[in-house]
């Protein structure tokens, strides 16, 4: 069975750093696209970040230049390095792999993870 489990959240002040995990297991190829999405309480599960097997990142307006998705193959992990942390990027971030090509939309995604809450304070 497939899965991802994020890893990596917990509660820091503005202006501060994270570093968010992903690792996927029982899959005997990778994922071709790895992206991390996030949500908050009566809010839409939002884009954050989206990285292909190959070729560039693409970020969300809100977090680029703060926010950097990378991989590592070897380990079958996916990171979200968050810096200069903001209030509102508080939520729940999530995983999530496709074996397509990049996509921004969550309902190209396959197989999610439970999530990681982020809390931002002043």
């Amino acid at each position: 069975q497939v899965q991802l489990v994020e890893s990596g959240g917990g509660l820091v002040q503005a202006g501060d750093s994270l570093r968010l995990s992903c690792v996927y297991s029982g899959r005997e190829f990778r994922f071709r696209t790895m992206a991390w999405f996030r949500q908050g309480p009566g809010k839409e599960r939002e884009f954050v970040a989206v990285l292909p097997e190959s070729g560039a990142a693409t970020y969300a307006p809100s977090v680029k230049g703060r926010f950097i998705i990378s991989r590592d193959f070897a380990e079958n992990t996916v990171y979200l390095q968050m810096n200069s942390l903001k209030i509102q990027d508080t939520d729940v971030y999530y995983c999530a792999a496709r074996n397509g090509r990049l996509a921004l939309t969550q309902d190209l995604y396959e197989v999610w993870g439970r999530g990681t809450q982020v809390t931002v304070s002043s």
